[in-house]
């Protein structure tokens, strides 16, 4: 599958491992970096989503996102974590849950561009049982300054992988990513409500996220695999 993402933010808490313990499989080790797991609060704008050789389907290839994730490995193969995806597409909602096996929601989302080059995101979820999730507020990039995260930085740590975990009925799964380096700026973020993290149990910490923009990436996502 072949997707288009614009306009992310990623907001990084530093956590304690034993505080996500719970909430992730055994088979699946928690990185941490620094002496900390980190956990992501990332919404952004997907486009041009299509299956690999097939055109887009009109009313399903183009939507916001919104996710809540961490950061594992297995086998010796770093990847994604994901606590909650929450997508403003039903149908896209539905087909993820049941070929990926991630947690996503139906939300009411709407994301704009705002008079001095922000982008304004409001999501709210409305998926039927879930737990109610919230985010508002809005982000720019803070420089003009664009660079890749060198090899064991922090920033390295956060974005440059390459595949995802999900598990269904005690399997993990292993869902292979391909993408070019994330072309990274720093960022500033005002944020009225996120209880997005809390919605899956997780209690952010008081201080104030680590902030990257990208503007623009181009992803390839594979089906998933078993890791065992």
């Amino acid at each position: 599958m072949k997707q288009v993402w614009h306009d992310l933010l990623f907001m990084h808490w530093p956590m304690r491992a034993e505080q996500l313990r719970p909430l992730i499989p055994p088979e699946l080790e928690i990185e941490s970096y620094e002496g900390s797991a980190w956990v992501g609060v990332v919404p952004f704008r997907m486009s041009g989503i299509r299956a690999h050789g097939m055109p887009p389907v009109p009313g399903t290839s183009a939507f916001p996102e919104l996710n809540v994730r961490t950061y594992v490995r297995t086998g010796g193969k770093p990847g994604v974590w994901f606590f909650s995806l929450d997508a403003a597409n039903s149908f896209a909602v539905a087909a993820a849950r049941h070929f990926f096996h991630l947690p996503y929601f139906r939300a009411r989302m709407r994301t704009k561009r705002g008079p001095h080059g922000e982008i304004q995101y409001d999501s709210h979820r409305t998926h039927n049982g879930a737990p109610s999730a919230d985010f508002r507020g809005s982000y720019r990039a803070s420089n003009d300054s664009v660079f890749q995260a060198k090899p064991g930085s922090r920033e390295y740590f956060f974005v440059e992988r390459y595949c995802l975990y999900a598990a269904t009925r005690g399997d993990v799964f292993c869902g292979e990513i391909d993408h070019p380096p994330w072309q990274l700026q720093r960022a500033e973020a005002k944020i009225e409500v996120d209880t997005m993290a809390a919605a899956s149990g997780i209690t952010l910490p008081a201080s104030k996220p680590l902030l990257h923009f990208v503007r623009r990436q181009e992803v390839r996502v594979w089906l998933l695999t078993p890791t065992s």
